[in-house]
């Protein structure tokens, strides 16, 4: 009988949405709400853990750095692993890592045993975020991709949200260990993740398990004719490239790829510096505690709206413009921040600076998605993850250095703010391949006039 050859990245490109792509955005969706929350209870406890515990701004800054250091090394590792023995693996991998870890974080006694355990938790974060962006970009019709992978990034926000509540429901009972307890919740559910969470169909091409493949393009694409001869196979340039660094710099890729991580760095820097000290910088400000963490849900409530009105917007008119101008957006509105204290306004002020600095970072996630190929995909958003991570190192102990400096507020909201215009700015600079072409084009008739 005559083999049928059908291209599989042709066949989820032109797919319409199915119950199989809700299933796949859902659970990587319920994935990464933990892992937000599990990253938003630095800023929800570190005013308790300063009390506690009797550390300095600066201490209490380096602490929070420690999970988010742990990121880096995650996001290094387990980006460019996914790539070579699958994206579910190194999931499951990670939330044991995520979940395990800073559930045992709350019996933490001293500041050495915590910033251990949140490093090592950190690796789990870290890992787990460059292959829930692939997995969910990997099945998502090309009409919709930034849609749906800003769909699923919203419930890192929405982990922020859950953090703030919470925090301000049990914290004042149960003291500050009661948010690592919740995050152990997702160890319960690895069993139905593992079950209902499909692997990667080009991953599966790739390794030639083709009966695993043609079950999953019956439940992803119904109109498409399926046999038992049905081969499905990878466009040639997605094959060869080999799973490392070096990869990112070749075929044209080097200056972008350069751009990417700068976006990267100065985008998680604001974004973590908000997220770790927001409440604390409303408090030094003048506001009690209850209401610096409704600050702090406010801010990711912003973050839900721009992570989801993004990614509509860039399936309409492309990632670019819109990143460009949230970046321009989230460094005004946080440099008035610093001068505004009428709280209606605050409280607008706040939502929009979540909006732009979380949805940025959620959209540059789905940009350098869309941007390396299949054979480095992975590599390319774990490195450009791993190098923002070090911007979000920084960014904690920047913002705990100026608060023990007893600056004007003013100030302390305009260094958070002034990092995002340099993201904006990098964006502008990153070229397409049409954008690459017309270029050299417009070279070589400069060259031959």
């Amino acid at each position: 009988m005559t083999t049928e050859k059908i291209d599989v990245n042709s066949v989820v490109d032109h797919a319409k949405f199915t119950p199989f792509h809700f299933n796949v955005v859902a659970w990587c969706l319920l994935i990464i709400l933990f892992d937000g929350y599990d990253l938003a209870i630095n800023g929800v406890t570190l005013p308790l853990l300063m009390n506690d515990w009797g550390l300095s701004a600066v201490q209490a800054g380096m602490l929070a750095s420690t999970a988010l250091a742990g990121m880096m090394f995650g996001a290094m590792f387990f980006g460019s692993l996914a790539d070579k023995i699958g994206r579910k693996k190194v999931i499951m991998i990670c939330i044991v890592l995520f979940s395990g870890l800073t559930f045992a974080g709350g019996f933490a006694s001293n500041p050495t045993e915590f910033g251990i355990l949140r490093f090592l938790a950190g690796l789990g974060i870290g890992g787990v975020m460059p292959n829930l962006v692939a997995l969910t970009s990997e099945y998502a019709p090309q009409k919709m991709r930034s849609t749906l992978v800003t769909t699923m990034f919203s419930g890192y926000a929405v982990g922020g949200v859950m953090a703030a509540l919470l925090g301000s429901w049990f914290t004042p009972d149960f003291g500050w260990q009661i948010m690592f307890f919740i995050a152990g919740i997702p160890l319960f559910l690895l069993p139905v993740i593992w079950k209902f969470l499909p692997e990667s169909l080009a991953f599966m091409v790739k390794q030639n398990k083709q009966a695993e493949a043609r079950r999953i393009v019956r439940r992803l694409a119904p109109n498409v004719k399926v046999t038992d001869n049905t081969v499905f196979t990878l466009p040639q340039e997605s094959v060869p490239e080999a799973a490392n660094v070096v990869s990112l710099f070749r075929r044209g890729r080097a200056t972008n790829t350069l751009l990417f991580w700068l976006a990267f760095f100065t985008c998680l820097l604001t974004m973590y510096a908000l997220s770790s000290w927001l409440p604390k910088l409303m408090m030094a400000a003048g506001y009690s505690m209850d209401n610096s963490l409704m600050f702090m849900m406010v801010m990711n409530v912003g973050a839900v709206v721009g992570i989801v009105g993004g990614g509509i917007l860039a399936d309409r008119f492309h990632l670019k413009p819109v990143l460009m101008f949230l970046g321009i957006m989230g460094a005004i509105v946080m440099s008035l921040m610093g001068f505004q204290s009428n709280q209606f306004l605050l409280y607008i002020l706040v939502f929009l600076a979540g909006a732009a600095s979380i949805g940025s970072q959620m959209l540059l996630y789905s940009y350098v998605a869309q941007y390396y190929p299949l054979a480095v995909r992975s590599t390319g958003i774990g490195w450009s993850s791993a190098i923002g991570r070090m911007g979000a190192i920084v960014g904690p102990i920047l913002i705990g250095g100026l608060l023990g400096m007893n600056l004007p507020a003013h100030f302390n909201f305009m260094a958070v703010g002034l990092p995002v215009l340099i993201t904006a700015i990098a964006v502008a600079l990153i070229m397409s391949e049409d954008e690459s072409e017309k270029i050299k084009a417009s070279k070589a008739v400069a060259a031959e006039a």
